[in-house]
């Protein structure tokens, strides 16, 4: 069974939360779809080492912060009769930051939480954004210790 990770990276932005999607090319899986960076955990890897390299390689980036979120993208997957349990991670970018694209991607844009209906399809996905724009910007929650992985 292959294991599969989320990121979803961000940055802040006078008090607001800018996500990062990235629209896919039309040769690789979920052809031109907006999307966050994700992927497949390699032999030995964490879920949270694999994030940091699909991170690293998919925008040429590192967070200036990473955490786990505390929820995780679940779907069934019919061509191979599986039910995905994908852990998610949160990576803070930095504003001044340049994102080099890999080959599985076209482009990229900053969307805000009213924006995402308008680029992710994906209900988990859309939830997940939704709880991490949450996280960060309502005073009565927090980003808990025991979430943030140091990198």
């Amino acid at each position: 069974m292959k294991k599969l990770i989320d990121v979803y990276p961000y940055k802040i932005v006078n008090g607001e939360v800018h996500f990062l999607v990235l629209k896919r090319s039309s040769s690789k899986i979920y052809a031109e779809q907006w999307r966050m960076i994700g992927g497949k955990v390699k032999s030995g890897e964490t879920s949270w080492n694999a994030g940091l390299r699909e991170l690293q390689e998919e925008t040429g980036l590192k967070p200036l912060k990473y955490w786990s979120v505390p929820s995780v993208n679940q779907f069934y997957e019919h061509t191979t009769d599986m039910i995905h349990s994908i852990p998610a991670f949160a990576a803070e970018l930095s504003d001044q930051g340049y994102i080099k694209l890999d080959d599985e991607h076209t482009g990229y844009k900053w969307i805000t939480i009213q924006q995402i209906s308008d680029f992710i399809k994906w209900p988990e996905q859309q939830r997940l954004m939704k709880l991490i724009d949450e996280l960060l910007k309502n005073e009565t929650n927090e980003i808990l210790p025991e979430w943030i992985i140091e990198v």
